[in-house]
């Protein structure tokens, strides 16, 4: 039987996806209209990734976490950036001269992100959150992505 990532699990599957597809953007030639279908991919996922990190693992950092408010304050002041860039970038043709001076502080800023959450953030939130817990949260949360990619 295997057993299913808790959600610290799930949520370090989502950034290596994350990393996958934005080394992908990065190893496609400047100009290919294929970049702009793997941001728009790096996006989705992003955005979801974001806003699950943020109602179902943050409050609980927040509150049970010591220094947890200032754990999640970065996370969110970084969630912010990456967003801004991610709209930006939707924004310019692959082509575009700024694409690449974007995607570069995009770049930059998601891995020193994922790192930090993978270093600080997810080890702290391991200690302080019950194995139970967290194994509960992630079953919550494949719940409610197989809910929102369900044919209607």
């Amino acid at each position: 039987m295997s057993r299913k990532p808790d959600i610290l699990g799930e949520f370090t599957a989502d950034h290596r996806a994350a990393v996958e597809l934005l080394d992908r953007i990065e190893a496609a030639p400047p100009g290919d209209p294929e970049r702009g279908e793997l941001v728009s991919r790096l996006t989705d996922l992003l955005f979801t990734h974001c806003a699950d990190e943020e109602e179902h693992l943050f409050p609980l950092v927040q509150h049970d976490v010591p220094d947890g408010g200032a754990l999640v304050f970065g996370s969110i002041h970084d969630h912010l950036a990456i967003g801004q860039y991610l709209s930006d970038l939707q924004g310019l043709a692959p082509g575009d001269p700024a694409f690449d001076t974007l995607l570069g502080g995009l770049a930059a800023t998601l891995r020193r992100h994922l790192r930090g959450e993978e270093k600080q953030l997810f080890p702290a939130a391991r200690k302080a959150l019950p194995a139970a817990a967290r194994a509960a949260l992630g079953e919550r949360l494949r719940a409610e992505r197989a809910e929102l990619d369900a044919p209607e």
